[in-house]
């Protein structure tokens, strides 16, 4: 067999061992924002992935294709949630503000699992600080890796 076979064949090896993103086995909650960030992201890929096949990469075309899937199922299991403006209660898509007991004061906004970036003070609706967190108000205590938070403010708006 010539070397331009054997090339070929580990090159269709390589894209084969590309495999799936892993989705989420929890609902699949995102805020208004993290919506319309999936829409881009589809846009984006499609727009990418016709320009790859004009090119003829297979490689590229592969994990295009592999991500153009993976967010076609987030959006299809979309769930947009928008927190009640009145709720004394900690929910999806609010920003909470903690202080532990030195003082020290951390802001979380509670999002969909691809829009979390702690980064950013964005935290996944099924992180466990908002899993502490949810159904508390203001004045609650919510514990997480043995350290204690105390809410101090909550925000709907975002």
């Amino acid at each position: 067999m010539s070397r331009a076979f054997t090339r070929e064949d580990d090159n269709d090896n390589a894209l084969a061992d590309i495999g799936e993103r892993p989705v989420s086995q929890h609902r699949n909650l995102v805020t208004p924002e993290g919506f319309a960030t999936i829409e881009a992201e589809l846009a984006s890929l499609r727009e990418e992935l016709a320009a790859t096949e004009r090119e003829g990469n297979r490689e590229r075309i592969a994990l295009l294709s592999r991500d153009l899937r993976y967010w076609t199922s987030r959006r299809e299991t979309a769930e947009v949630s928008v927190p009640e403006p009145g709720s004394t209660v900690v929910r999806f898509g609010m920003t909470v503000t903690i202080e532990d007991e030195d003082g020290q004061q951390k802001s979380w906004k509670i999002v969909g699992e691809d829009e979390a970036d702690a980064s950013k003070g964005m935290i996944s609706h099924v992180s466990p600080m908002a899993v502490a967190l949810f159904g508390k108000s203001v004045g609650d205590i919510a514990v997480v890796n043995g350290r204690e938070w105390e809410i101090i403010a909550m925000d709907a708006g975002g």
